[in-house]
């Protein structure tokens, strides 16, 4: 499956347009249902593992536009060291909850 920014590389201002973040947030939606799908379907912890890796992704994405929305309009900076925290009690609790030992 190809990622929204290897789609929209060529014509990267266009992610700033509002429809297009709509559909971007849809299909990011769309993907974790399936993997949601995928995984209650074989019961797989490597699929947990996968979707949880995504929301990871999800998450660095999201600092990663903070971070330029503070460069371009002179925003706060995000809280990295509340955000790897946060990224850290995810991760333990998601593997608690499918019994998955790191």
């Amino acid at each position: 499956m190809r990622s929204v920014r290897e789609i929209f590389k060529s014509k990267e201002y266009l992610l700033d347009e509002p429809e297009v973040e709509k559909l971007v947030e849809y299909c990011e939606e769309l993907q974790d249902e399936i993997v949601d799908l995928k995984f209650q379907k074989t019961n797989n912890k490597e699929l947990a593992m996968l979707d949880m890796l995504k929301e990871v992704i999800k998450g660095c994405n999201a600092i990663e536009k903070e971070q330029m929305e503070h460069e371009r309009f002179g925003y706060e900076a995000p809280n990295y060291e509340a955000t790897i925290s946060n990224l850290k009690n995810y991760i333990y609790s998601r593997c608690r909850d499918e019994k998955i030992w790191l």
